[in-house]
């Protein structure tokens, strides 16, 4: 199957993606409505390194005059409507899109991985989850969620979602995809399709345990306000107050 990511990178233009762990060759998987589950552990992956990786790039011109002719055949009407958009200007090319996952433990304990008010989390302590790096342009290998899979057993339910810090809300200007990459090299492709304008975050994925392994299942799901409503969302049950990005990122 090719590359979601590479499909919309390279202007709908499918690139096949091969990644090769210990002389093996693995390959995209795609979490759609009709298959909406993965295991991310079992057998040579129950140990390790759990990598979410965040990566988009924002729309061309180009890309929004094939989508309006698509959508004409399906609904000619539209075209009676004014145009929200056109294009991109360089301000809404500059979308900050942050990557974060909320967590809860065997123990009860709950809380947030996120750049936002600095709670980058521990990799090697409670919550086993790191976020590293903020990036702001999109590529593959800025922003990430390390999720550390030798304590496993202890997480009972992880929520990865994506929302916009600054600017204005623009899921419907950008292909967004957050891929779960497991210990043993598979690559789990979820990308955030349907985009609601004016939603500011969405719920990507819900990490938790069936039959002995960690199953990531597609959610997205979206919301127009923040962190709050995707816990009131999902019953996590947290109180949130009004944070800031820290001025120097790690």
């Amino acid at each position: 199957m090719a590359s979601l990511w590479s499909y919309w990178r390279h202007g709908g233009m499918p690139k096949q993606k091969f990644d090769t762990v210990g002389g093996m060759s693995s390959y995209a998987v795609e979490l759609t409505k009709r298959s909406p589950t993965a295991p991310l552990t079992g057998a040579g992956s129950e140990t390790g390194t759990l990598r979410v990786d965040l990566s988009w790039r924002m729309r061309s011109s180009t890309d929004f005059d094939r989508s309006a002719r698509s959508a004409f055949w399906r609904r000619p009407l539209e075209i009676f409507k004014p145009a929200e958009i056109q294009g991109h200007s360089q301000g809404v090319a500059s979308i900050d899109f942050d990557l974060a996952c909320l967590y809860e433990l065997k123990d009860g304990s709950r809380g947030v991985v996120q750049s936002l008010g600095d709670l980058l989390g521990d990799f090697g302590a409670a919550p086993y989850i790191k976020l590293s790096g903020d990036d702001r342009f999109g590529t593959a290998s800025g922003e990430s969620i390390y999720v550390n899979l030798d304590h496993a057993e202890e997480f009972k339910r992880l929520l990865v979602f994506v929302y916009i810090y600054d600017g204005v809300p623009a899921f419907d200007r950008a292909d967004v995809v957050v891929t779960l990459v497991t210990a043993d090299g598979k690559n789990v492709e979820i990308g955030l399709t349907d985009p609601v304008p004016q939603a500011r975050a969405c719920a990507v994925a819900l990490i938790e345990h069936h039959k002995g392994q960690l199953v990531a299942r597609r959610e997205v799901k979206y919301v127009y306000g923040f962190q709050s409503e995707i816990d009131r969302l999902y019953g996590w049950g947290m109180s949130w107050g009004r944070g800031v990005k820290p001025s120097r990122q790690r």
